[in-house]
């Protein structure tokens, strides 16, 4: 009978250790993941551009951007050139152009980011040439911004509101 009693003293003492070292474990993996974690915050965004070619410069895109460290993506709907209230203007190109990069201004200064970390922007044209025309619009506040990212510019039959000439959808990474 002694000899039970021992072994289940001894074995009480045992699992009372094991759970002891297994909370102690535990503990450090939460320090570890919460250090993990911080050391992720810490980290800073990179962003780099790459341009095998020079062409691209003069028309104020580039032709990839890779981002290492990213602390948030921002996915842009696109902004066209509506009011607060919502409706369409009638402007030609080059007005429209000027609101819709507002709109996008607005948006992206709402949701917490900056134009500067944009990477990548789409176009959409009712008319290509038109858009061209006035593109100085654009590049001017992109430089503005120190805005430099990939792009692609469609030509479409037609936009949401059948006055609305062009709509620029973004992506923002910080």
């Amino acid at each position: 009978m002694k000899k039970l009693i021992y072994l289940l003293a001894i074995s009480a003492s045992l699992a009372m250790q094991s759970c002891k070292n297994n909370s102690e474990s535990s503990t450090n993996n939460s320090d570890s993941t919460a250090n993990a974690v911080n050391n992720k915050k810490k980290q800073i965004m990179e962003k780099r551009i790459i341009n095998p070619w020079d062409y691209q410069d003069n028309f104020g895109y580039v032709q990839a951007v890779e981002i290492k460290n990213p602390q948030g993506t921002l996915y842009c709907a696109g902004q066209a050139a509506l009011n607060a209230e919502g409706q369409p203007s009638s402007a030609d190109m080059p007005g429209q152009l000027t609101q819709s990069l507002e709109n996008l201004e607005i948006v992206i200064a709402k949701s917490g980011y900056n134009c500067k970390d944009i990477v990548r922007l789409n176009f959409y044209t009712t008319s290509v040439p038109e858009l061209l025309a006035c593109w100085k619009i654009f590049t001017d506040w992109a430089a503005r911004h120190d805005v430099k990212q990939a792009s692609t510019m469609l030509e479409v039959k037609g936009l949401f509101i059948e006055s609305l000439k062009v709509e620029i959808e973004a992506t923002v990474v910080k």
